[in-house]
């Protein structure tokens, strides 16, 4: 019985400790997954759904389904296509199946 208190106490000190640390996502995030959201957020800032913009980009290669607004044409259009589609893939393995 003492044995699971100490995995317990360990556990709460482990808590304890990386209650404390901050984690940036800019940190966590790579170079495409970052611009990724940047260019989500200001399509949906926009009133566009992010979704069925990105895959017609995605399929036609049209920049001008990516809105201008907050330079998200420009942030995406220095992501080459297969980087982004690289990107959602691994995504999608990594957190889904």
């Amino acid at each position: 019985m003492s044995n699971n208190f100490s995995e317990t106490q360990k556990i709460g000190d482990l808590k304890d400790v990386l209650k404390d640390i901050e984690i940036r996502d800019d940190e966590v995030k790579s170079p495409v997954n970052r611009i990724i959201g940047e260019v989500y957020d200001a399509m949906r800032e926009k009133g566009y759904n992010p979704v069925n913009q990105i895959v017609g980009y995605i399929l036609s290669g049209d920049p001008t389904y990516i809105t201008s607004y907050k330079d998200a044409r420009k942030k995406m259009s220095k992501i080459e296509q297969d980087e982004l589609l690289e990107e959602f893939v691994t995504y999608y393995i990594e957190n889904k199946l």
